[in-house]
């Protein structure tokens, strides 16, 4: 889904933000090990927030290093709705990273990843950006929320997702695909065509970005109105 005037999407920037903020898990490379941390993602510009064991040996790394410790982050973005190739990208990120500052409950600490570069890899391309990138960009307002009304539509509103393909090319739909809700951000929601010798996504893009959850559900209303009478809508 490249960018272009036409389709407003999120840049690589604003991406690699909002998976960061929407993980609940990542993998830390150092030293030549690896790391699994069940842990939240808390975006400040280029510098991002972590939580640790206290005892864990990432931890105990980190505090050996006084310029801090050279990592590289993994993360992978696996759509939350049931699709064939269900990864949409791929996300290497590398710093380094200090200890911030002991946590409340005692038990584990906090930890502060200065990013220095970071590559995002999806099904349409691989973009690198540098920390002064990401420190520049905001993470999507709907980030947070993306996996929750993602599976609420396709869970619970498979009539509204027929009524959206109306906004499609027919030719899109003449091998009769399933189609499923793979992705939404501010400016639109990411459709999956999926037939039995591949898949296509289309991108159908809001009227105006929604600035919240709540924007969110309006947005969704316009662009059903707009199917029901038939009026046309952005795609890719």
């Amino acid at each position: 889904m490249s960018q272009s005037a036409e389709i407003p999407e999120p840049t690589a920037a604003e991406r690699i933000g909002s998976l960061l903020t929407a993980t609940s898990s990542v993998v830390i490379r150092a030293g030549g090990e690896q790391h699994e941390l069940a842990t939240p993602v808390s975006v400040h510009g280029s510098r991002l927030r972590l939580r640790a064991p206290l005892d864990a040996p990432l931890t105990l790394a980190v505090t050996h290093e006084q310029d801090g410790l050279a990592v590289v982050l993994d993360l992978t973005d696996v759509a939350p709705v049931a699709v064939r190739d269900r990864v949409r990208g791929r996300l290497t990120l590398a710093g380094r990273l200090r200890l911030a500052h002991l946590a409340d409950d005692g038990l584990s600490v906090h930890l502060r990843l200065d990013v220095a570069h970071a590559v995002l890899s999806t099904p349409y391309g691989t973009t690198a950006i540098t920390g002064a990138d990401l420190a520049l960009a905001a993470p999507d307002p709907l980030a947070r929320f993306e996996a929750g009304l993602l599976t609420h539509l396709a869970d619970d509103h498979p009539d509204a997702l027929a009524v959206l393909t109306r906004l499609l090319d027919p030719e899109l739909l003449a091998t009769h695909p399933d189609v499923r809700p793979l992705a939404l951000d501010r400016y639109g929601l990411v459709l999956r065509l999926d037939h039995p010798h591949g898949h296509r996504d289309v991108r159908l893009v809001f009227l105006e970005p929604a600035r919240d959850a709540d924007e969110f559900g309006h947005r969704m209303h316009q662009l059903l109105t707009a199917a029901r009478q038939a009026q046309p809508a952005h795609r890719l």
